[in-house]
C-alpha cells in the first residue's frame, strides 16, 4: 500500500499468484490420492437404486503359453490374444514365453445375503521367460489354507419325495455360500457354530494384504 492508501498494483499480482500456485499443489494432492491404488481390484460400494452392496474381488489366475507378435516401440503384442504389454524382458517376435492372466468378479450382495457374481474375462499382467518363473510368481497369489470358519446353519428342502440338506457359511469376506450336505453331514453339523474347511486365497496383485476366500471343501 502506498503512503496515499492506494494499494500497490504489484500486492494483487503477487496475492493471485500465490492462489494459483496454492489451487495448483492442491490438485497434484488429490491426483496423488487417486494414483495411489489405480490397479487394485479390490472395490466395494453401493449399485444405482442404494440397495445391494457391489464388490469387486480378484477371483482367479491362470497361467497359459504364448508368443511374442509385434513389437511397438517398448511395447509387445502376446499371442494369441494379441494383448499390448510392456517388453520388459527384451523379447524378439516370435519369442516363445508364459504368461500369468487374472480374472475379477463382481458381486452383488442383497439385503439377505445372497450373492450373484458375473466374471469377466481374462486379461494379462506379466509374461515370463519360463513356466517355472509363472508358477512360483502365481503360487505367490492362489494359496491354499485349512481354516476354521463360521457356520450359519443348515436347513432341508423337501420336494415330492425328494429331501437335500445345505448348510450355509459365512467366509472370512463376510459372504454367504450355501453348499449341499449330505444326512450323515447334515447331523455333524447341525448344533455347531465353527466348521473346518478347505480354502484358497485369492490375493490381489496389486496389494497383497487383499485377499479373497473362495471355498474349496471340507477339511474333514
Amino acid at each position: 500500500m502506498t503512503r496515499n492508501g492506494k494499494k500497490h498494483p504489484r500486492s494483487g499480482h503477487t496475492f493471485r499468484l500465490a492462489a494459483v500456485l496454492a489451487l495448483f499443489m492442491l490438485a497434484l494432492l488429490l491426483l496423488s490420492a487417486c494414483s495411489d491404488n489405480e490397479q487394485s481390484v479390490f472395490h466395494s460400494g453401493s449399485s444405482a437404486d442404494g440397495q445391494d452392496m457391489v464388490s469387486r474381488v480378484p477371483w482367479d489366475y491362470r497361467i497359459i503359453e504364448g508368443s511374442v507378435g509385434d513389437l511397438i516401440g517398448s511395447d509387445m503384442t502376446v499371442l494369441p490374444d494379441n494383448e499390448l504389454m510392456p517388453n520388459d524382458g527384451n523379447y524378439a517376435t516370435g519369442d516363445k514365453i508364459w504368461v500369468l492372466q487374472y480374472m475379477d468378479a463382481e458381486m452383488t450382495t442383497d439385503s439377505s445375503q445372497r450373492s450373484s457374481v458375473h466374471l469377466s474375462s481374462w486379461s494379462t499382467i506379466k509374461t515370463f521367460k519360463s513356466q517355472a518363473e509363472a508358477k512360483k510368481d502365481m503360487a505367490n497369489l492362489k494359496i491354499p489354507v485349512t481354516t476354521e470358519i463360521d457356520l450359519v446353519g443348515v436347513y432341508k428342502t423337501q420336494y415330492k419325495d425328494k429331501t437335500r440338506n445345505f448348510a450355509v457359511l459365512e467366509l472370512p469376506s463376510g459372504n454367504r455360500i450355501k453348499q449341499p450336505i449330505d444326512d450323515a453331514r447334515y447331523k455333524a453339523l447341525e448344533k455347531k457354530k465353527k466348521v473346518s474347511v478347505k480354502l484358497e486365497e485369492i490375493h490381489d496383485f496389486a496389494d497383497y494384504d487383499s485377499a479373497y476366500a473362495k471355498f474349496r471343501g471340507w477339511a474333514s
